[in-house]
Parts: C-alpha cells; sequence; structure tokens
C-alpha cells in the first residue's frame, strides 16, 4: 500500500480532478490513498500526522533538504522498499513543512526541488511521479 498523507484541503476543481486522474491510474498497479489533514499550525499539523504513522510503513518526509532522485531512481527506491516494507508513507507538510520530530522518525527525505510548489500542484507532481515509477518498473511505455 502507498499512503500519502498531505495537510491542506484541495479547494480547486481541476487539482481534484488531476488527482483522481492519477490515483485511478496508480490503483492499477497499487493501492494507493491519500490522507487528508486539516491545515493549522506545524504543532497541531505534526499531532495530526503523527497519528496515521504506523511503525510497519516506510517513512518518506518531502521537503526540500531531501535528497533529488530521477524518476528512475525513484522507482527503483519503490521497488526496493516494498521488498522489505508492506507499505511505504509520503508526508506532505503544511505552509510551515514538516515538524522536525517527524522527519526525524522518517527513513527517507525526498525533495523534488529547492523551489516551493503549492501544495495541490506538489500533490499532482508526486503522484504524476509514482505513476511514472510502475510504468518505469513495469517496462511499460510512459510519454516523456
Amino acid at each position: 500500500m502507498i499512503k500519502i498523507i498531505c495537510v491542506g484541503k484541495i479547494k480547486e476543481n481541476y487539482l481534484k480532478e488531476g488527482i483522481m486522474d492519477y490515483l485511478k491510474r496508480i490503483n492499477k498497479y497499487h493501492k494507493t490513498t491519500i490522507i487528508e489533514l486539516p491545515d493549522s499550525n506545524i504543532i497541531n499539523e505534526g499531532d495530526e500526522i503523527i497519528k496515521h504513522l504506523d511503525n510497519k510503513d516506510y517513512l518518506i518526509a518531502m521537503c526540500i533538504e531531501g535528497n533529488n532522485l530521477s524518476s528512475v531512481e525513484l522507482s527503483d527506491k519503490i521497488d526496493k522498499t516494498f521488498i522489505t516494507n508492506p507499505s511505504i508513507t509520503f508526508i506532505i507538510g503544511g505552509s510551515d513543512g514538516i515538524r522536525e520530530d517527524i522527519k526525524n522518525k522518517c527513513h527517507y527525505k525526498l525533495s523534488f526541488s529547492k523551489m516551493t510548489f503549492p501544495h495541490g500542484l506538489f500533490r499532482i507532481i508526486l503522484l504524476e511521479q509514482i505513476y511514472r515509477s510502475f510504468k518505469i518498473l513495469n517496462n511499460e511505455s510512459y510519454h516523456k
């Protein structure tokens, strides 16, 4: 299973449609769920995130100081992680990021860029890269 824990609700319909499209695509390969938490402050958001963490999950914090991977490297990371872990949880924090104690619990820190993205758009970017990973792992063509 893949879980994506996100702080903040998506208000824009075009983003909701994009998110649902990629979830549908990914679910053909692997069960994926999004857990949407309310915006608040970094302390309260962290408390809510912790409620959804499972000790059996491989935790990945999405943060600017994380490692940069190519799409092929991400697909390899996902593939190798599922060998020893039943579930991968990606964590997308709120506008103030992810609380330090939660980052420290994570097995890996991943960054897609030094840039900051709107949360709804970033959610689609993450989903697209997860989908691309499964296409790569299954040797299926995907537009470049």
